[in-house]
């Protein structure tokens, strides 16, 4: 086994697997992506390791998100393989890559052009004809390839993410972390009927998503 095949491994045996996470699907997925891949290589090392990896080369901070909360999100989408996904904020692709495995098709969408450019080349390293990246707001989603069975957020909202829930189809669910209280919770948001049941999945935290932050309070 070469270094990152083993590092992966000790991800899933070590990280992922002891979280909880016991879908076949997504731990075979996580198995198989090269998360480095999705890393600049200053920072391959790190790939593997429990933490929110910044994968962003000048400009705003981007993360990839913690490999466990990465697994228990995609498990508590229970993600089809005839379903149609959004992934927003992907940074540099690696969430929405193993989503691409479980799913039919993906959309992703990340603000930073330059994260775009780079996502699409690992897409493309990776033989993944099924997953396209785009820029694009986080808080607009993409209408284009709407409606989604679910939505899945690279990161934590501050804020209510109106836009997104429209672009949920009838049965879809959004998964991410909310962070418009303290603790911060890892949610679900599910469409039946037109209107949105929220239910906390469990106590998480991630970096907040460009566009999804509280607007700053006036301070006298």
């Amino acid at each position: 086994m070469s270094g990152f095949s083993t590092a992966r491994q000790k991800m899933v045996d070590g990280q992922v697997r002891t979280n909880d996470v016991t879908d076949r699907r997504i731990l075979d997925a996580m198995l198989t992506v090269p998360r480095e891949v999705f890393v600049p290589a200053s920072r391959q090392a790190l790939a593997y390791l429990d933490l929110d990896l910044d994968v962003s080369e000048g400009g705003a901070k981007r993360f990839l998100i913690k490999p466990q909360l990465t697994g228990k999100l995609l498990q508590a989408a229970e993600i089809g393989e005839g379903d149609n996904v959004l992934v927003v904020g992907c940074a540099t692709g690696y969430l929405a890559a193993l989503t691409a495995k479980l799913a039919r098709q993906v959309t992703a969408i990340e603000t930073d052009s330059a994260l775009v450019a780079k996502a699409r080349d690992a897409f493309a390293a990776l033989g993944l004809s099924n997953v396209s990246c785009k820029a694009a707001a986080c808080a607009e989603g993409d209408a284009s390839a709407a409606p989604y069975d679910v939505i899945v957020l690279n990161g934590a909202t501050e804020v209510t993410p109106e836009g997104l829930f429209g672009q949920l189809r009838e049965g879809g669910r959004l998964v991410g972390v909310s962070a418009e209280s303290r603790p911060s919770r890892a949610m679900i948001v599910t469409r039946f009927h037109g209107e949105f049941g929220h239910r906390p999945l469990f106590d998480a935290a991630a970096p907040v998503l460009p566009g999804l932050e509280r607007a700053a309070a006036f301070v006298f």
